[in-house]
C-alpha cells in the first residue's frame, strides 16, 4: 500500500527543476535561526491527510520545536504523481520530504538539488547517528556521497525475525463471534472459507435484522500496478509484490498478475465467487478506505484482509468482554507472509530535508527527534504501532511499562476518545501525528524500557484475559497470539529484511508500466465483480491479451530483476547481522 507510482512525466519535471533549483542544498544554511514560529511544508507521499496538523501531537511538536507542520499529501490531492511533478518542476518539493526512492526517484532529486545533504547539521544528532546504516543505504541509492535521508522501520533485531509483533499485517481475519455462532466449522481452504463466510453473513443479518451487512467490503484507494485488495490477499499464502509481479517470501518462486491461475488471479477468483454468493459489498468499486473503515466500525463487514483494519475498530475492551471482535481465522492452508526486521530500515521510502528549507538545523533536530524513543511514542498509530507518549498513556510499574486507562483506550478503542487538556485536548485520533512514516519499527526494543514500543508485546497485554481471547485461544491450540499460532503450526513465511530499492527505470519502461497498470487494474475490478465465471474468464483473458500486447514482458523483466536484487540484498543482510 505504501507504494510511490512513477509517471512518465517525472523525468521531464525533474529535469526542469534542475534549472530552477540549482544546487540548492546549502541555499539557506548560512542564515541564523531566529527561533520564531515557523510553518514547515512536509511533502508526504504516505499521508492520508493534508493541511496544518492539529491536535495533541501537533501541539507537542510546536512546543518542542516551535514549528507547525503543513502536510502536502498527494493521496488527498487525487493520487498519482501530479503534485510531485508540479512541485518538483517549481524547484521546491517541500521543507521536509517523505517519498519513495525506487525507479531512480531519489537520485533524480539529489541531482536536481531538491534535497539537501544533512551532513552539516549532524552535530549532536544522537539518534540519526545511531542509524547511520540507514543513511549509508540511502546514500547508495542516491548515487552521491552525503546524508540524503533515512529509511522507515529501522531496527536492532535480526532480519530473519518477523517484524510484526503479535499479529501479521495481512491475514484472514473474521468476526469471531459469528464464527462461534455457526459452530466453528473447519476451514481447510478458500472453498470452505466462502461457505463459512456465507453462514456468518446469514447469521449476522438474522441476529441484527439488517441486510446491509457483507462478509467482504473493498475499496480502490490503494490500486497501483494491480488491484490493491487481492494484491494484499496474496500475502495470506506467503507472497509479496514488486510492481506487477509476485514472489514467495524466500524468493523461491516468481509469477506475475498475468500468470494463469497464479496467486493474484486466484484471489480475484475468490472475490468473484464471493460476489456471486452475495457476499461482496456492491459499493466496493466506488467507495474509499474511509468509507470501509466506517462500515467496519459499525459492524457492517465480517472479514478483514488486514489485522489493522478489523481489530482496532471492533476489538474494544467492552466488545472483547462480550466475545465480540475480529480474530485470525483457522484457514488450514494459509502460509502467511511476514516481513523480517530491517536493521537499516526500509529505504524504499525515506525522510529527507528540502533544499529550500529555512532553519535547516531546527528541522534536522526534529527529524532526529522522530527517531528517538520520545518521538516514536509521539508518532503512535493505535493497534500494532507504538504506544502513545509516556505519562499521557503509560508509566513504568515494577520495572515494566503498563498502559493507563487512557492509553488502553487510545491503543485499542480510540473512537471518540478525548485527550486531557494538559496534553493538548481534542480528539485523540484526529490529533495523532499523521506522517504515516514509522521511523523505528514499533516491535523493536525501546532501550529505555527494555520492552517493545508496541504495547501489545508488553506483559500487561499478553497476560490479559477476556472472553474473546479465551475462546479464540481454546480453538487455536492454546496459542496466545496470532504469531504464536502461525509459528507453532508452520504457517508463517518470513522474507528476510533488507535495505533495497529498485534501480532507476528507463523512461520508456515507466510510460509502458503506466499504460499496462491501467489495463490490469480496470480488468481486475471487472473480473472481481463479475456475476458469472464466463464473465470472469473473459475479463482475465482481455487483461492478459491487452497487457501482453502493450509489451508486458518488458516490465516483467524489470520486476523480476528487482525481486532477485532484493533477495540478494536480503541474503547479505542476514550474513552482516550475524557478524
Amino acid at each position: 500500500m505504501k507504494k510511490t507510482k512513477l509517471s512518465a512525466v517525472i523525468g521531464i519535471a525533474l529535469a526542469a527543476s534542475m534549472a530552477l533549483a540549482g544546487c540548492g542544498s546549502a541555499s539557506s544554511s548560512s542564515s541564523a535561526d531566529d527561533g520564531k514560529l515557523m510553518t514547515v511544508d512536509v511533502f508526504d507521499s504516505l499521508a492520508n491527510q493534508a493541511g496544518i496538523a492539529k491536535g495533541w501531537a501537533a501541539k507537542l511538536v510546536q512546543k518542542k520545536f516551535n514549528i507547525k507542520l503543513n502536510l502536502i499529501s498527494p493521496n488527498v490531492s487525487g493520487g498519482g504523481d501530479t503534485l510531485f511533478d508540479t512541485r518538483s518542476a517549481a524547484g521546491n518539493l517541500g521543507d521536509i520530504i517523505i517519498t519513495g526512492t525506487g525507479g531512480g526517484r531519489l537520485s533524480k532529486l539529489v541531482k536536481s538539488g531538491l534535497v539537501a545533504d544533512m551532513t552539516p547539521y549532524m552535530n549532536g544528532m544522537t539518534y540519526l547517528k545511531k542509524y547511520q546504516n540507514s543513511s549509508d543505504a540511502v546514500e547508495k541509492i542516491a548515487g552521491k556521497k552525503g546524508i540524503w535521508g533515512f529509511g522507515e522501520d529501522v531496527a536492532s533485531k535480526s532480519p530473519t525475525d518477523p517484524s510484526e509483533g503479535v499479529e501479521p499485517a495481512a491475514a484472514p481475519y473474521i468476526m469471531w463471534n459469528y464464527y462461534k455462532e455457526i459452530g466453528y466449522p473447519k476451514i481447510k481452504n478458500l472453498d470452505d472459507f466462502l461457505q463459512v463466510l456465507k453462514q456468518m453473513q446469514d447469521r449476522a443479518r438474522k441476529d441484527t435484522g439488517k441486510n446491509d451487512i457483507y462478509a467482504i467490503s473493498l475499496f480502490k484507494d490503494w490500486d497501483g500496478s494491480v488491484m490493491g485488495n487481492p494484491q494484499a490477499m496474496t500475502g495470506w499464502f506467503g507472497y509479496w509484490s514488486q510492481g506487477s509481479s509476485f514472489a514467495k517470501a524466500d524468493g523461491s518462486h516468481k509469477q506475475t498478475a498475468l500468470t494463469k491461475n497464479g496467486e493474484y488471479q486466484q484471489m480475484l477468483h475468490f472475490i468473484e465467487r464471493a460476489n456471486q454468493m452475495g457476499l461482496v459489498d456492491p459499493e466496493s468499486s466506488t467507495q474509499t478506505w474511509d468509507t470501509v473503515s466506517t462500515k467496519v466500525t459499525n459492524g457492517k463487514v465480517l472479514m478483514s484482509i488486514w489485522s489493522w483494519l478489523g481489530k482496532p475498530r471492533q476489538n474494544s475492551d467492552s466488545n472483547k468482554a462480550k466475545g465480540i471482535g475480529f480474530m485470525l481465522a483457522p484457514l488450514e492452508n494459509m502460509d502467511v507472509y511476514s516481513a523480517g526486521f530491517t536493521p537499516a530500515g526500509n529505504v524504499n521510502t525515506v525522510i529527507a530535508l528540502g533544499s529550500k528549507a529555512k532553519n535547516k538545523q531546527r528541522l534536522v533536530k526534529f527529524i532526529n527527534w522522530l527517531y528517538s524513543p520520545e518521538g516514536v511514542y509521539a508518532s503512535a498509530s493505535n493497534s500494532g504501532g507504538a504506544a502513545c507518549p509516556k505519562n499521557m498513556c503509560w508509566t513504568i510499574k515494577n520495572g515494566k511499562p503498563e498502559l493507563n486507562a487512557f492509553g488502553n483506550r487510545a491503543m485499542f478503542d480510540a473512537n471518540g476518545l478525548k485527550v486531557p487538556a494538559n496534553y493538548g485536548g481534542g480528539d485523540y485520533n484526529s490529533g495523532s501525528l499523521t506522517l504515516n512514516f514509522p521511523t523505528v519499527a514499533p516491535n523493536d526494543t525501546d532501550p529505555q524500557t527494555g520492552y517493545a514500543y508496541n504495547p501489545q508485546l508488553w506483559p500487561q497485554q499478553l497476560n490479559k484475559k477476556d472472553a474473546l481471547d479465551d475462546d479464540w485461544q481454546a480453538h487455536m491450540g492454546g496459542a496466545k497470539t496470532d504469531m504464536e499460532y502461525l509459528q507453532k503450526n508452520h504457517k508463517l513465511a518470513v522474507r528476510p529484511g533488507a535495505s533495497y530499492a529498485a534501480p532507476e527505470e528507463d523512461s520508456q519502461i515507466s510510460t509502458l508500466r503506466g499504460q499496462i497498470n491501467t489495463q490490469v487494474v480496470q480488468h481486475s475490478w471487472k473480473a472481481a465483480m463479475s456475476t458469472s465465471d464466463s464473465s470472469f474468464n473473459q475479463q482475465i483473458s482481455e487483461m492478459i491479451s491487452k497487457a501482453n500486447g502493450l509489451g508486458f514482458s518488458k516490465i516483467q523483466k524489470v520486476d523480476y530483476a528487482a525481486i532477485d536484487g532484493y533477495m540478494a540484498a536480503a541474503r547479505k543482510s542476514v550474513v552482516e547481522f550475524k557478524k
